[in-house]
């Protein structure tokens, strides 16, 4: 291996250390992938970024000694935040702070929507396959993704309370910085595929929320300001459609995602497993009333986790594949089906960030996660 592909191969290793993980490939589709998105100076920069936020000086204390000044570091991470290899927040700190942006949801692979180039799209769809990203993902102990259940499919308040952070409506009304919207990167290349979306015709989807997260997209070209009103009428579309409705895991997303199980990588690799409700963050689980159901299978065309059947003329759920949309609910002309909540709520950590920490928490070991605690405490690469 040449100097040059061993830098990409110690990026590789060191992206598959994240959360959204990065796993590498017998045909080199892994290496070519980042080949496409960083150049060997930006790869080298990105092994001394750290999966935390950090400030500018802090970075540039562990490259100074290869003679590159705090000018030109800046030069270059910005340089990194618009190809999406870096993310970067200025809200809520005295400065701007810096983060390898990772590779799958809400990572790299997003920021590339509209900009594919031909190779790009072939090394990605290889990488797809080989990886397992369409076949078995790899479990996670937090999911990156919770589901929220379609505003209508919700019983009346007296039948049980629905937390703020699982009312879509709330958290775009309370979003306390712009929202833009962007193409869905799943619908865009199944439609390069030649296999349009058989769901909607909706293509602008994805809502990413806040001043630092909305602004990256517009800065990119990818995205578009709307205003709240916009987000909420794109949001009723999606939901009159079906799709499912997925904002990051935490009490304030920077994105929300409206999914269908045709399309998106993260709902047709889930599908798969045989318990898909391991996987996702929900609250809510959808059971039938047998004495009202009509077997009209309505509300199985309606699931795109294929967790609805008909037997012996009822519809019946699996809970090991429902992940509490409640899509089947809105489709059901008889009332027989209906959301309940589950007997432990589960309520998303606060931030991006502390699910992230979360999730390689859950993955280490005690003395592992210790070294984590330490260096974090010391300021030190993560």
């Amino acid at each position: 291996m040449d100097t040059e592909d061993q830098i990409y191969r110690d990026l590789q290793k060191w992206l598959e250390r994240l959360p959204s993980s990065y796993t590498p490939t017998k045909s080199g589709s892994d290496i070519r992938i980042l080949k496409h998105w960083y150049t060997p100076e930006e790869a080298k920069l990105a092994m001394q970024l750290s999966m935390r936020l950090e400030p500018l000086k802090r970075i540039y204390n562990r490259v100074k000694k290869s003679g590159m000044s705090i000018e030109e570091l800046e030069k270059l991470l910005e340089q990194m935040r618009y190809n999406g290899t870096v993310i970067v927040r200025e809200e809520g700190y005295a400065e701007r702070h810096y983060c390898n942006a990772g590779f799958g949801m809400g990572g790299t692979a997003d920021f590339w929507v509209n900009r594919f180039t031909e190779d790009m799209f072939k090394d990605m769809l290889q990488y797809a396959v080989e990886s397992g990203l369409m076949d078995e993902p790899r479990p996670k102990e937090l999911p990156l993704l919770r589901t929220i259940p379609v505003g209508k499919s919700v019983p009346l308040p007296e039948k049980f309370q629905v937390s703020n952070y699982d009312k879509v409506n709330y958290i775009i009304e309370n979003a306390s910085g712009p929202i833009a919207v962007t193409r869905c990167i799943c619908r865009d290349i199944k439609d390069r595929l030649g296999e349009p979306c058989k769901l909607t015709d909706l293509r602008e989807t994805c809502l990413m929320i806040g001043s630092d997260h909305a602004k990256h997209h517009i800065d990119m070209g990818i995205g578009r300001y709307i205003s709240k009103e916009e987000a909420l009428e794109i949001l009723r579309k999606a939901q009159e459609a079906g799709l499912v409705i997925q904002p990051e895991n935490s009490l304030r997303p920077d994105a929300i995602c409206c999914c269908c199980g045709d399309c998106c990588v993260q709902l047709t690799a889930v599908k798969k497993l045989p318990r898909p409700v391991d996987l996702y963050a929900s609250n809510y689980y959808a059971e039938v009333d047998p004495e009202l159901c009509n077997a009209c299978g309505k509300c199985v065309e309606r699931c795109q986790m294929e967790a609805q059947t008909i037997v012996n003329n009822v519809a019946t759920v699996n809970l090991d594949r429902c992940i509490g949309c409640g899509n089947c609910v809105t489709v059901c002309d008889v009332n027989a089906c209906y959301l309940k909540q589950k007997d432990e709520e589960v309520l998303p950590p606060k931030d991006k960030e502390a699910t992230y920490m979360k999730v390689i928490f859950k993955r280490g070991d005690t003395w592992n996660n210790l070294k984590w605690r330490i260096k974090t405490l010391l300021g030190l690469k993560v």
